[in-house]
């Protein structure tokens, strides 16, 4: 069987779109259809099929759990990097120390929580982004209970994060402080030091389930250009549902081009795609 691309007629194509819209709200434009083409056609080749119709009937019919995640993970983009729009870790440094100097010690162990989620953390440089700057503005939260959650639905990307390794290139756009707290390990490559791996739990997630699989309160999330896959109606909805993930006055932090949009109800802009939870303790626990 010949190795090149498949051709997509406009049947196909809607097929396409109709499915990755249902399993994962992802809402695909016209403009995607080479993407489309261009990433499906070898898990197309890989499965034996002559043609999209065959591969979505294939889906639908009998696919496995596995063949479903790997079109999901065929077609999303990540593209990320570490320290990606700095006005959102210098934000979140000035709000961390706040909430230190005011948190009082709770915990049969005595001592206070912290919990920030980066939901849709691709290849981990947001997560562990959080992680150093945390670590290097507030020393102190090594005796914290702090724990980073990291999801995304993309699988592929999330076995790559767990590794903490990328290649030296990464260090290109940072400072020399900032590319100190690396480390430097064979072949070219860089490590994240395990004080900051060990708070980071990278985790599964379709964030179109009707429920996740934890209840937070979080002090930050992070959901940065996730949103722009999604129309605006699925927007709205997933906002408002973040906001009921936050604790009390804590922060959403989107990316340089998205907004809340119908979702913004329970949000106060305070910063560049800088959002705060206008939620209460009473209406979180009713919530």
């Amino acid at each position: 069987m010949e190795q090149g691309e498949i051709a997509l007629s406009d049947r196909e194509f809607a097929r396409v779109k109709a499915r990755v819209y249902a399993q994962a709200g992802i809402s695909l434009s016209d403009a995607k259809r080479t993407l489309v083409v261009s990433r499906l056609s070898k898990v197309v080749r890989q499965l034996r099929l002559d043609s999209f119709d065959a591969y979505i009937d294939y889906l639908e019919r009998g696919g496995s759990e596995k063949d479903s995640q790997d079109f999901v993970n065929s077609l999303t983009t990540n593209l990320t990097r570490f320290y990606r729009e700095d006005h959102h870790f210098d934000h979140l440094i000035s709000y961390v120390g706040q909430l230190m100097e005011r948190r009082p010690r709770v915990g049969p162990d005595g001592k206070p929580k912290l919990r920030i989620w980066s939901a849709g953390c691709s290849t981990g440089q947001e997560p562990y982004t959080i992680g150093m700057c945390l670590l290097q503005a507030h020393p102190d939260l090594k005796r914290w209970d702090f724990k980073i959650l990291a999801t995304d639905i993309d699988t592929n990307v999330l076995a790559k994060a767990a590794t903490g390794v990328y290649p030296e290139s990464e260090l290109g756009d940072l400072s020399p402080e900032r590319a100190r707290v690396f480390e430097r390990v064979a072949g070219g490559e860089i490590r994240i030091p395990m004080p900051v791996r060990s708070l980071i739990s990278f985790k599964p997630l379709n964030l179109m389930l009707p429920t996740w699989p934890f209840k937070g309160p979080f002090d930050a999330i992070f959901c940065r250009n996730v949103a722009i896959y999604f129309d605006k109606p699925t927007q709205g909805e997933l906002f408002s549902k973040l906001g009921k993930m936050l604790v009390p006055d804590g922060f959403l932090y989107i990316g340089h081009s998205e907004n809340v949009g119908s979702g913004g109800e329970g949000f106060r802009l305070v910063g560049k795609t800088i959002y705060q939870t206008k939620l209460t303790q009473k209406t979180r626990d009713a919530a």
